[in-house]
């Protein structure tokens, strides 16, 4: 162990860790476990304000490498807008696609999410691949990668604004299937719709989510959180904070 911190602490130095005067600013949604506030609110104006398992190992991260940052909580196209458009700006927990890479540079992965899809409690629906399920009525979030990827490839998509529904869409027997991520539809589903017990009946994919801060914000800043990150990696840290949330 004393050798991992000394390595984590040597990384640091040789990083030329970014100045406390330099600040990020940071935007995230409300993703639960992920990102999500303390109180239940949709919005929040500070980091205090801000838990979960992306925000977990973010601040640890941001501290690790002694960047003075600021934390907001919106929807994600307003954080999306805001991170792609200003330097020093960032947003998490965010995966990296072919549209969104140009436009950042990339911190991580923080955690990763398993695509699912999600059948009511007590369903029959029985999936060997994903072509599999072409014939049913898919639940899911606007905007949301999962949902964009299913839509591309011409299944039969429900997408709306609201994520939570989606199981009590499901119980309703309004869609077959709901796409999720694994950790976060559970939660969400009893969170938002008081729905539990939900069958998942297959995992397709699985995506790393990043830190994605803009092309044009400082060189050191971005080295330092790429220092930071890597050595935290390397000591088990990140591991640790994963396993808190029951990863």
């Amino acid at each position: 162990m004393k050798g991992k911190l000394g390595l984590f602490a040597a990384m640091l130095v040789l990083a030329g860790c970014a100045t406390a005067s330099e600040q990020l600013r940071v935007y995230t949604e409300q993703y639960p476990p992920y990102n999500m506030t303390t109180n239940g609110q949709p919005f929040a104006h500070s980091e205090s304000e801000i838990t979960g398992l992306c925000t977990d190992v973010l601040k640890a991260v941001l501290e690790n490498a002694k960047v003075d940052y600021s934390i907001k909580l919106r929807d994600l196209s307003y954080g999306m807008n805001r991170a792609q458009r200003h330097e020093d700006h960032g947003i998490y927990c965010v995966s990296k696609t072919d549209e969104r890479e140009p436009f950042f540079e990339w911190v991580g992965p923080l955690s990763s999410i398993k695509w699912t899809l999600f059948a009511k409690p007590g369903s029959s629906i029985k999936l060997d691949d994903l072509e599999d399920a072409r014939d049913y009525r898919i639940g899911g979030y606007k905007g949301d990668v999962m949902t964009g990827y299913l839509e591309d490839k011409g299944f039969d998509v429900s997408a709306i604004t609201n994520n939570g529904l989606n199981a009590k869409r499901l119980e309703q027997d309004q869609i077959d299937l709901w796409v999720a991520d694994g950790l976060a539809g559970p939660y969400l589903a009893a969170d938002a719709s008081d729905v539990t017990g939900l069958e998942a009946v297959l995992v397709f994919r699985e995506t790393p989510m990043y830190l994605a801060i803009n092309k044009d914000s400082d060189p050191d800043l971005i080295k330092a959180l790429n220092t930071a990150y890597q050595a935290m990696q390397e000591s088990g840290e990140i591991d640790t904070i994963s396993r808190s949330y029951g990863l």
